[in-house]
């Protein structure tokens, strides 16, 4: 079994302290099957020589403590049969982003030794980005995008914060303020609006246009209130070649929800 990064040195009064959604990302990504598929989707073999041997850009939307991308980074050689890819952490929280920052090196210094790096190429965690979804990418850039989403229902989506929120001093906020503040964004990781699916829908329209051509893969999570099959039947629709296929079930109710990992991915002739 692959280590799970450490998380101690991360404040949770923010940020979506890993859970079972978490860490069915992390046995999915790690899993025979999903491992042997992205390593032949990312390296060179005889049946397809002309695959891009270019270092994949891996991003995770909305990385909280960076525990899905610490991990994917740090096993980069299990997940993708290689050592150099670029790892690159967003989200709408500062603290998040900076959680993430030191997750991943610590992940990335704790699992590849000097020896490893020399002969077989590094991970480079490229950095921590405050944006929202995939406005910050360049078209057509991403390799692999992974996003544990905001996905339960609620009344109202909570709106996005300022910078101007995120510049708050708390040494000087009242225990009542603190706990709102602190309130509000642990709500963005988690309301989903309408079927909890309002983020996760305006991702699934930036998705054909961030994904690399030819080899670009999405990983998405949803609960059983998502709707997953409907979901995946809208997605093969787009044509094109365009795929959906559940790739990781928890198999059973974690907590109130059944969770899937669905893999988005666009079949060339």
């Amino acid at each position: 079994m692959l280590p799970t990064p450490c998380t101690s040195h991360v404040s949770f009064d923010t940020i979506y302290e890993p859970s079972e959604d978490s860490y069915l990302f992390l046995d999915t990504l790690a899993s025979p099957s999903e491992s042997a598929w992205l390593t032949q989707r990312f390296n060179a073999t005889p049946s397809s020589p002309n695959q891009s041997t270019a270092s994949p850009l891996v991003v995770e939307l909305g990385t909280g403590s960076g525990v899905v991308l610490g991990f994917v980074a740090a096993n980069s050689q299990v997940i993708f049969g290689r050592r150099d890819i670029l790892p690159l952490g967003i989200d709408v929280n500062r603290n998040a982003c900076i959680a993430t920052r030191e997750t991943t090196n610590k992940a990335i210094k704790e699992r590849q030794t000097d020896s490893e790096s020399e002969a077989n190429g590094q991970t480079v965690y490229l950095s921590s980005v405050m944006a929202d979804l995939g406005s910050s990418l360049r078209p057509g850039s991403v390799d692999v995008l992974m996003f544990n989403p905001p996905y339960v229902p609620s009344e109202d989506l909570p709106r996005l914060p300022s910078v101007t929120e995120q510049d708050v001093d708390e040494s000087g906020m009242s225990r009542s303020a603190k706990f709102e503040r602190d309130s509000y964004f642990l709500s963005l990781t988690y309301a989903g609006g309408r079927d909890g699916m309002e983020t996760t829908d305006r991702l699934l329209e930036e998705i054909p246009g961030l994904l690399a051509p030819g080899r670009g893969v999405a990983y998405v999570l949803f609960c059983a209130q998502n709707r997953p099959q409907e979901v995946k039947e809208r997605i093969r629709a787009w044509g094109d070649g365009w795929q959906a296929e559940t790739v990781g079930n928890s198999g059973q109710q974690a907590g109130w929800e059944k969770l899937v990992i669905v893999r988005i991915w666009k079949e060339t002739a």
